[in-house]
């Protein structure tokens, strides 16, 4: 488990796929938010391919996130669109309703940094979020990544399009956070 100060990261459990797919994939809004395609219901016991774990894909790499004191399931986080040449790679992540504001988002995007960089060498990591979404933002910022373009009115949800940040963070600029052992 990658473990930063509120939260570890670690692989996707069976038992984790109901509660998240509860949580945040069965809001419509939620769902139509965070995907880059329309929101469509999954049928009950079928695989959901957002949810369920391809341990041959090598451009993504999926977690659970979970607090630390007492190992509560809290959310998912992604590394995606890995590419090995340049090195580069993006970060997501959706924590569930009851665990936003915490500061967990904070140290989600610091755990992944350092998965990113230190575990996996790359040199550049990338955001890219919905500009009405403060909470990731924040975490963002507060991670060292900078605001490096705005993507105007390119993301359809839920009737409307809505303008995308894209942030990004260098190897040489990210200065991590001590991890706890």
């Amino acid at each position: 488990m990658l473990k930063g100060t509120k939260v570890g990261l670690r692989a996707r459990h069976e038992e984790d796929i109901p509660v998240l797919r509860a949580e945040l994939y069965d809001d419509v809004v939620n769902a139509s938010r965070a995907e880059g395609g329309p929101w469509r219901p999954i049928t009950p016991g079928s695989k959901d391919p957002r949810l369920v774990v391809d341990d041959t894909e090598q451009g993504h790499v999926p977690f659970s996130v979970v607090e630390l004191a007492g190992g509560t399931l809290v959310g998912t986080a992604t590394l995606w669109g890995i590419d090995h040449h340049n090195r580069s790679a993006h970060i997501g992540l959706g924590l569930l309703p009851a665990s936003r504001g915490q500061g967990y988002g904070t140290d989600v995007v610091a755990v992944l940094c350092h998965y990113g960089f230190v575990v996996r060498g790359l040199q550049r990591l990338g955001i890219e979020t919905l500009s009405d979404n403060a909470a990731m933002l924040r975490s963002a910022e507060r991670n060292g990544f900078v605001r490096e373009g705005l993507l105007r009115s390119s993301a359809w949800v839920m009737g409307e399009f809505l303008d995308e940040v894209l942030l990004g963070l260098l190897a040489q600029e990210w200065k991590p956070a001590p991890l706890p052992a």
